[in-house]
């Protein structure tokens, strides 16, 4: 086993960052955090990497704090540790291409609040999810109140941050946490199928579709048209526009992968 606490690697356009400290649980370390921010940070201007799936090696996606640790950090060194993890976590939202959060096993506490973070999430059939804070007596952190409550709405995110107790799968994809669920036998094989067709696609859009829907949850009606008529008016001039009309028109799949990314 790797001693790197993420395993990096691209296929087909899809950079799979898979965090790597199975003996914990995918617990976050420093060098798991700084590495998933630099990781992301460095896609930005890769145009080889359409698509970012964040997954965990071993039995979970991951268990958020390492337990360890908990109960001996001073306040300064909890404050540092979590404008380290807010960092990626806006690193994460700056990005202008999707990121797929693949989770099994337990996806807990900030591990939770890393896949909320993420634009789409798929899960494997045996996943559960908790927001554990307050039985610790501590807060979320990581913009689980943020994108929680954007989710599922404020009363029942404060439901869950309250109780702290787990939801199994089939809660978690009613309330509209996750987008697929997949067997768990063929997860692997079934997140990279998903992960595929969105990096065939027009990335150049989905680009701005982010930025408009992130927008638009602190936006009023007027400012996000006026956005959407402005970002209209650029994106009829790029290939993928011209490609997606001749491919209509001939009756095709259009080839989106050839095009830069935005």
């Amino acid at each position: 086993m790797s001693e790197k606490h993420v395993l990096k690697e691209v296929l087909d356009g899809v950079l799979y960052l898979k965090l790597n400290r199975p003996e914990r649980l995918n617990a976050f370390s420093p060098e798991m955090i700084s590495t998933l921010k630099e990781s992301i940070e460095q896609a930005k201007t890769d145009d080889s990497i359409r698509v970012i799936v964040i997954s965990g090696v071993g039995r979970s996606f991951c268990s958020g704090g390492d337990v360890k640790t908990m109960g001996s950090r001073e306040p300064l060194v909890t404050y540092k540790h979590i404008g380290k993890l807010n960092e990626l976590i806006l690193t994460m939202q700056s990005i202008e291409k999707p990121i797929i959060a693949a989770v099994h096993g337990y996806a807990a506490g900030a591990g939770f609040n890393l896949a909320l973070a993420c634009d789409l999430i798929v899960a494997a059939d045996n996943s559960k999810f908790v927001l554990s804070f307050s039985k610790v007596g501590l807060v979320s952190d990581g913009g689980g109140h943020y994108f929680l409550s954007r989710v599922i709405g404020p009363y029942r995110a404060k439901e869950l941050l309250f109780n702290a107790e787990p939801i199994d799968v089939e809660e978690a994809n009613r309330l509209g946490i996750v987008n697929q669920v997949f067997p768990i036998e063929h997860f692997e094989e079934k997140v990279v199928a998903y992960a595929n067709k969105i990096a065939q696609g027009p990335t150049v859009a989905y680009g701005f579709i982010k930025k408009l829907v992130d927008q638009s949850l602190n936006s009023t009606l007027k400012e996000i048209l006026e956005q959407e008529q402005i970002t209209q008016a650029t994106v009829v001039t790029t290939e993928d526009h011209k490609e997606g009309v001749l491919a209509f028109k001939e009756k095709r799949e259009p080839n989106f992968g050839k095009h830069k990314v935005y």
